[in-house]
């Protein structure tokens, strides 16, 4: 018999923030395949707009997550929110060591998925709902050419622990994953330099790049009733690259 909750994402409203493209994309279709009503977000219209066509029966629309008083108004508009899963994220390689570079690249990374966090609050207390936040391998280790990017996802992990002690009285479990090498357009620079490349396929046992649905089933365990007493994980999902 399936431990597997049949139906538990059926009519389900879920948040995808960063979810038009890549990760969030593919973690948003794989819950819409459950028959859930998703939503996504990206930084522009015209992100929105792509999404809407590239993602049929999930609804697209812009949002700039470093604009409080713009997330707060977002979210409050929804009627019923059962999961919220925070993927929006930049990263500028080289250019985060200057200091305003440094600023925008955390404002984004990290304190947009707090505003996100703070403001989902209200609508998940209400159905004992879930956050999974997206760190990374770079919550572990440091990035000499993305110190802004490092220190958003080690924040992340840190943030993720932090609200799940102080939303566990609300009945909402906060978690993350922490994706190892994945194939989207933000590692494209690194999968095209065999250099950069050969050294993170050789680490990795499983000897190959993820992909963005090899994220969702971690996502969708940490947001279903099978996890019901999982709260302040992060879950490392990266072909075994962090144990080499």
């Amino acid at each position: 018999m399936s431990i597997w909750p049949t139906d538990c994402f059926k009519d389900r409203h879920i948040l995808v923030s960063g979810g038009t493209s890549g990760i969030g994309a593919a973690i948003a279709s794989a819950f819409a395949s459950e028959g859930a009503h998703v939503t996504v977000t990206g930084a522009s219209e015209k992100e929105a707009e792509v999404a809407r066509t590239a993602m049929p029966g999930i609804t697209a629309k812009a949002l700039d997550v470093r604009d409080a008083e713009g997330v707060a108004e977002f979210v409050a508009g929804f009627d019923q929110l059962d999961h919220l899963v925070n993927c929006a994220g930049v990263i500028r390689r080289g250019d985060e060591l200057e200091p305003d570079v440094f600023a925008d690249v955390v404002d984004i990374n990290l304190n947009g998925s707090m505003r996100m966090c703070a403001a989902a609050r209200p609508l998940l207390a209400k159905n004992g709902g879930t956050i999974v936040n997206t760190a990374s391998m770079l919550s572990f280790f440091g990035g000499g050419l993305v110190p802004a990017y490092a220190s958003s996802k080690g924040g992340i992990a840190q943030l993720t622990k932090s609200l799940a002690i102080a939303y566990a009285k609300d009945g909402i479990r906060v978690n993350a994953i922490a994706p190892g090498w994945i194939a989207t357009p933000l590692t494209q620079a690194l999968q095209n330099d065999p250099e950069r490349a050969g050294p993170i396929l050789a680490r990795t046992p499983a000897n190959r790049w993820g992909t963005p649905e090899d994220l969702a089933g971690g996502v969708a365990y940490l947001s279903s009733p099978i996890a019901s007493f999982v709260t302040g994980a992060v879950l490392v999902i990266d072909g075994g690259y962090l144990i080499t």
